[in-house]
């Protein structure tokens, strides 16, 4: 990757912030800072806690999809799922309407604060509104111990699982969970332990999981991604990390890239905000969406530019992970 000078990116970088439909991940607004390549619109929006190092990495993915051509596509539209925060059993008919013909539903669950009750009633409810028919996955954000997750799933598994996603945090609770629950049929995917390891492979190498879950802005970029999964030989979902529809652009080229696509993608979470940079946003329209780059629109940019303490943050961060790459060679 050949990084341009810091000052070019400044030049178009525009921070924009999100109100959320519902919240998820612990946050109501969604940031991210945008940036205009030669390639077209990129995005770099690792989260608020992330440090520099982990950071870089994102800012990686953004150069790589803002100044670089991309692998040629084998498919031109991705089929996506609908995304289900940590809302009430009540909440959750509404919420799915915001996912035009998604045949798939992925749950979250284990939310600091909330029981195992309240993760039964919610995979119930999106059971009940997605149909026999309909596929409903959890994720649980390595949220459960290793009996927990067990209890979990044995409470779960009536409502006919696609997989479980993270349900512990660590490669071998994940080895152990999957060897004890076999017999249920109820597959594992990995998805931290993938994006946030430092050796994204060893989960495949320790037969901890049947499928990967890839994101590409946290693994550098649509070919690094790409790259990962060939090595793991395992199957593999495309996820989003909560981007705006220029970064969800990037997760769909990536998904569009796979040699093999089985399940649907975690790629509709435009529709889990109030508003988005694009005109219109890249949200689901009959369970798919287009491969193809995608830009901000202008009013949109001011209409939801942050706050200038919020770009004087950004700016300063992105400063901060071009030292990092620059020092990395």
């Amino acid at each position: 990757m050949t990084l341009p000078p810091l000052d070019d990116l400044l030049a178009t970088a525009r921070v924009v912030a999100l109100p959320m439909a519902a919240r998820f991940r612990g946050i109501d607004v969604r940031e991210a800072l945008l940036l205009e390549g030669p390639e077209g619109w990129s995005e770099f929006s690792p989260f608020a806690e992330y440090d520099d190092a982990e950071a870089a990495t994102w800012l990686a993915a953004a150069i790589d999809w803002g100044w670089t051509a991309q692998p040629a596509p084998v498919r031109e539209f991705v089929p996506v799922n609908a995304t289900v925060p940590a809302v009430a059993a009540a909440s959750v008919p509404e919420l799915l309407t915001r996912f035009d013909g998604c045949r798939t539903a992925k749950v979250k669950v284990a939310e600091p604060g909330q029981r195992l009750a309240d993760d039964v009633a919610r995979v119930r409810a999106v059971r009940e509104a997605m149909g026999p028919e309909g596929r409903v996955r959890i994720d649980a954000n390595g949220g459960w111990n290793l009996d927990e997750a067990e209890h979990a799933l044995h409470a779960l598994a009536e409502y006919d699982l696609e997989y479980a996603e993270q349900p512990c945090a660590t490669v071998d609770e994940l080895a152990q969970l999957r060897r004890r629950i076999a017999y249920m049929g109820i597959p594992i995917a990995a998805d931290e332990s993938v994006r946030k390891a430092a050796d994204p492979l060893a989960v495949a190498r320790a037969g901890a999981a049947d499928l990967v879950v890839v994101k590409a802005q946290p693994l550098g970029g649509v070919r690094r991604a790409l790259g990962i999964v060939a090595d793991a030989g395992l199957p593999a979902v495309v996820s989003s990390a909560l981007d705006t529809s220029i970064g969800l652009a990037m997760g769909v080229a990536l998904a569009a890239a796979l040699p093999e696509l089985p399940y649907d993608c975690g790629l509709g979470t435009s529709s889990l905000f109030q508003t988005d940079a694009a005109t219109p946003p890249l949200t689901p329209q009959g369970g798919v969406l287009p491969v193809g780059r995608v830009a901000p629109d202008p009013a949109r940019l001011d209409e939801l530019a942050a706050s200038a303490d919020r770009r004087k943050w950004w700016t300063n961060r992105l400063a901060r992970c071009h030292a990092v790459l620059a020092a990395s060679g």
